[in-house]
């Protein structure tokens, strides 16, 4: 099922500004919370959901892209669905609640057990342009903490669970009560009870994983992507970190990407094809194509491909592939060819004759990218 659009979502505009967002979203969340709404599986996902559009928008930067290329262009890097849960979403969220709704199984309020979250990994994926071109499903091995097999855990004896130890002081006031992490458990509420060997001090381990992430056709160098829930898993029954995809593409050896996900290829022929005319293969990212060059082409010559470039990334629509000619001015000819030059250097057919179709760089240059 398509997703819905995040600004349907929350019930705003993409002009909204940040406090609407905000406001839009905590009023959603309100409706929607799992303790209001016990066992209530639609309930969840709208909750859920509400979450996810107010992760993408507000955020600038998550929001520009999802402004500039829709769903597609988050890739995998907005929603919750790949390992988030509840306790994630409020370790995220939970200021967005303020003083005023902590009463619901404690997840808004400020004495709750502070959720711990595995580090994120990040790692550098090379792709060429025909994988860009496509899309291409990947296997990555990638080296992750995860807790340990035989660990386990305890009540954190200090703060009897909650993650907080709290202090009353005698004032000139009176006594004031005050609050603050416990300092045994860092806030988990939790502590390791039992530690297998070869472990760190929170029962975790180094061990290799392969990960298996789709990446959308027409990205692009320096993207990232990030894979929920699959980087370093977190103790004391965490959230796991995420996997950081940055793409890196490998420039190919003919073809050369732009801006507009068009593709550019010089394609050099020499004299007499191109008084005469020619039929030449050019390299394309689906294959070979053959291509006429008329009699009398000038060298440069632009040809326009249509929808052989890249596809944009919100899937809309494809860049194109412009051959630029280029005609090869013998440096090294025979005797004879010179001859038949110098006999014909007067020639009226040798005269340039340049016409209103034969534009110069300038224009070309204004039209292609202006």
């Amino acid at each position: 099922m398509a997703k819905k659009d995040y600004y349907d979502v929350l019930g705003v505009s993409k002009n909204s500004s940040e406090k609407e967002i905000k406001k839009a979203y905590r009023k959603l969340a309100i409706k929607y919370h799992p303790d209001k709404n016990p066992n209530d599986k639609s309930a969840e996902e709208k909750f859920k959901e509400a979450a996810e559009a107010y992760n993408v928008l507000s955020n600038p930067e998550k929001k520009q892209r999802y402004d500039q290329f829709g769903h597609a262009g988050m890739s995998g890097s907005s929603g919750f669905g790949g390992g988030m849960n509840m306790d994630d979403i409020f370790s995220q969220f939970g200021d967005i609640f303020g003083g005023g709704f902590g009463g619901f199984g404690g997840f808004g309020g400020g004495s709750r057990q502070r959720v711990i979250k595995g580090t994120n990994l990040r790692i550098k994926l090379k792709l060429g342009l025909e994988e860009v071109c496509k899309g291409v499903d990947k296997k990555l091995k990638v080296r992750k903490l995860v807790i340990a097999d035989g660990v386990t855990y305890k009540t954190c004896s200090t703060c009897k669970g909650t993650g907080q130890v709290t202090r009353i002081s005698n004032t000139i006031l009176g006594q004031m009560q005050t609050s603050s992490t416990c300092p045994t458990c860092k806030g988990a509420g939790k502590i390791v009870d039992n530690k297998p060997a070869g472990s760190d001090q929170n029962g975790m381990i180094q061990k290799e994983e392969t990960i298996e992430i789709s990446i959308p056709a027409g990205v692009e160098d320096g993207m990232q992507l990030k894979v929920s829930g699959k980087g370093n898993s977190a103790p004391f029954d965490g959230v796991n970190g995420d996997l950081l995809v940055v793409i890196s593409i490998e420039e190919h050896e003919r073809l050369t990407r732009d801006s507009n996900n068009n593709l550019h290829i010089d394609q050099y022929i020499n004299f007499s094809e191109a008084v005469l005319g020619c039929s030449i293969e050019i390299p394309t990212v689906d294959g070979k194509v053959r291509v006429k060059i008329d009699e009398g082409t000038h060298s440069g010559k632009t040809l326009r491909l249509r929808n052989k470039g890249v596809p944009s990334i919100n899937g809309y629509s494809n860049g194109d592939l412009l051959v630029h000619i280029n005609v090869w001015t013998p440096q090294n000819i025979t005797k004879e060819e010179k001859e038949f030059f110098t006999k014909h250097e007067n020639s009226t057919s040798f005269s340039p004759k340049p016409t209103n179709q034969d534009k110069s760089f300038f224009q070309k240059v204004k039209e292609m990218f202006g």
